[in-house]
């Protein structure tokens, strides 16, 4: 009975092995960060020649026997690749795998679609520990009966990584502390529980040798690792999508953590409120990433001091504040996707070459940035609403002499903004010089205000603006000063046949040649005459308005003095706007010398134009035709005008 027995065995041993070598492979997912398995040559045998190990490049899914009641997706003499575990069959696998002893050729065991209770899974975690197997990976494992304590051996063992994704427990009520512990005091170099949605992991019992741990996808806060001063190993500790909330919290766990390298807290709830809170990292920190979370800008208080490479993406930051505690050896900082509206500097920053800035609410991005950052090699600072004007063209400037620092150009730097650029590449949008530069659009809108000052005050001085000025000013006081009076309606009719304006140095003519024949005779006129009707208290303006408002013409004695008096012109100016005011006939134009076109100035051009058009008599020197001269002026005059008494003019009683 014992010998078939004993056949029994080396039959089922031979089976195995058997099988074990027939099966094709696929790769095995590892740890890739911290291990790679490559193949190498078997032990020397007795032969002279070394034997290869199959090259792991095929697969092929069949079934091992249906006695074992797996499925068989990987089979080298390196790797092995087992799914659908379960009660049932995994005894068969802890016998199998207890004949790979250390040194045998397995080093990398995958399992898929575990379903085992507690006290199954840990025999089959043991015969892993005592085997061969330097990389155990587990995906999918359901764990269905109590988990209870479980004296777990350590000691001896080839295993290197541990990889545990989507681990399901339905034991409700259980002692997480039994459940832990077997995770927490093994003695590997990696190990990583991802999607298993787990609350907590132990601190180690001693000092570990953990040198990389990844908790992916998990359920974990901020009571990990608090106060746990035996991962003194740890490099690498990857805490991505959990529900970690306090920053301060998470740089106290790493400040016992004395070769911690890497950190990983990216997608989680994390926030700093910054005022009064204090932050301790490890020393050792360089690589930091905090994407993805909730954080401001006081997150800026709260950095390590070492860090090297720093995300930040995918946060609400606004600006980076000035006078936040120096990274000097910062070299790497990611600020895509938050809230900044300009580049930030360099103050902080001295050893900084590399910034990413996409996707943020750059408009107009500050082009002294390379100034104040003379070590960025690289900028990516695409996928922003950038805003194409004057304040633009300074930084497409910089790009051109930047030598390529630019990160996308120019396919990634599109103009937003105004909408009719929008779409329009910033390499493309150009604007001229005169609009942008405003010192230089001062100056010449300086000069060209200087150019048409000057030209004004030429044409006003050519044409004697500021004299017309001046006489409008006057007869616009005087008439408001008519119109407040507010004569009696007789007072402001006619009163006179004409007023006459002269120079006064052709006085002695008017007084012994016009006045005596017009006023005296058949056909008397009634002249309106300064020395004898102004009236006194008023001003010359006022009363030459006034005599020409109450005469029926207006005779204008012209003469080379009379081109060179000042009064003379203002008379001629109020005479001429009655002129067109009431569309009268009332000028009469006396030539008593003639009058050169050289000599008449500039500014009575209104004269050269009445001589021009209008018919004016002339004095003649013979004395014979003087009396056709009185009777065509008596003819210009002729009109009859009421008289003191109700009698006319020439009349007496």
């Amino acid at each position: 009975m014992a010998e078939k027995t004993s056949s029994l065995k080396k039959f089922f041993l031979y089976e195995c092995l058997f099988a074990l070598t027939s099966w094709n492979l696929v790769s095995l997912p590892v740890e890739n960060e911290l291990f790679m398995s490559t193949p190498s040559n078997f032990p020397e045998g007795g032969s002279d020649q070394e034997i290869e190990r199959p090259p792991l490049l095929y697969a092929n899914n069949r079934r091992s026997r249906p006695s074992f009641d797996w499925v068989v997706r990987e089979n080298t003499t390196g790797s092995l690749s087992l799914s659908e575990i379960t009660n049932n069959n995994v005894k068969e696998l802890v016998a199998l795998l207890s004949n790979f002893r250390r040194g045998s050729g397995l080093q990398n065991l995958t399992l898929t679609n575990v379903s085992v209770d507690w006290t199954a899974l840990l025999d089959l975690f043991q015969a892993v520990w005592r085997s061969s197997v330097e990389h155990f990976s587990v995906n999918s494992l359901t764990q269905l009966s109590n988990i209870i304590p479980y004296d777990f051996h350590y000691s001896g063992t080839s295993m290197k990584a541990l990889t545990l994704k989507k681990v399901l427990i339905t034991d409700l009520y259980f002692n997480q502390d039994d459940l832990y512990v077997i995770f927490a005091d093994m003695n590997i170099a990696a190990l990583t529980i991802s999607e298993s949605k787990i609350i907590h992991m132990l601190c180690p019992s001693r000092n570990s040798a953990f040198r990389y741990l990844n908790f992916l996808k998990n359920d974990l806060t901020d009571l990990l690792f608090q106060r746990c001063n035996t991962l003194v190993q740890l490099e690498t500790l990857i805490l991505q999508k959990n529900k970690f909330e306090s920053l301060s919290r998470v740089s106290f766990m790493t400040s016992r953590m004395q070769q911690l390298k890497r950190l990983d807290v990216s997608y989680n709830l994390l926030s700093h409120d910054g005022a009064g809170v204090r932050c301790r990292w490890a020393e050792s920190l360089s690589e930091l990433d905090l994407s993805s979370n909730q954080l401001r800008d006081g997150v800026f208080e709260c950095l390590p001091a070492n860090v090297q490479k720093l995300d930040l993406q995918n946060n609400q930051i606004a600006s980076v504040p000035k006078g936040t505690a120096e990274l000097k050896s910062l070299r790497e900082l990611n600020l895509a996707s938050n809230r900044l509206a300009d580049l930030p500097g360099c103050g902080g920053f001295a050893s900084l070459e590399f910034l990413n800035v996409e996707m943020n609410v750059i408009l107009s991005p500050s082009a002294s940035f390379f100034q104040s950052c003379p070590r960025v090699r690289e900028l990516q600072g695409g996928h922003n609403p950038f805003k194409c004007s004057c304040e633009l063209q300074a930084f497409v400037r910089l790009e051109r002499r930047s030598g390529g620092k630019l990160f996308g150009w120019p396919g990634a730097y599109v103009c937003e903004y105004p909408e009719d650029l929008r779409g329009r590449r910033l390499e493309d949008f150009h604007l001229a010089e005169l609009s942008c530069n405003t010192t230089l659009l001062l100056v010449t809108a300086l000069l060209l205000t200087l150019v048409l000052v000057a030209v004004v005050s030429f044409l006003c001085l050519s044409l004697d603006v500021p004299w017309y000025v001046r006489m409008t000013w006057q007869w616009a006081r005087a008439k408001r000063r008519a119109w407040h009076s507010q004569p009696p309606e007789e007072e402001r009719a006619l009163q006179f046949h004409a007023f006459v304006s002269y120079s006064e140095q052709d006085a002695l003519w008017v007084k012994k040649e016009l006045m005596p024949n017009l006023e005296k005779g058949e056909g008397c006129v009634q002249l309106c005459q300064h020395e004898r009707n102004f009236v006194p208290g008023k001003s010359i303006v006022e009363n030459i308005i006034n005599c020409i408002e109450k005469s029926y013409k207006s005779i204008f004695v012209l003469s080379p003095n009379f081109v060179r008096s000042e009064w003379c012109h203002y008379e001629l100016y109020f005479a001429h706007h009655k002129l067109f005011s009431e569309n009268s006939n009332s000028l009469i134009l006396i030539l008593l010398e003639p009058i050169p076109p050289y000599v008449i100035p500039a500014r009575y051009h209104k004269l050269k134009a009445l001589m021009a058009k209008r018919t004016y008599l002339e004095w003649p020197k013979e004395r014979s035709k003087r009396a056709l001269f009185w009777a065509n002026l008596r003819a210009a005059i002729s009109i009859n005008l009421p008289v003191a008494g109700g009698q006319r003019c020439g009349e007496t009683d």
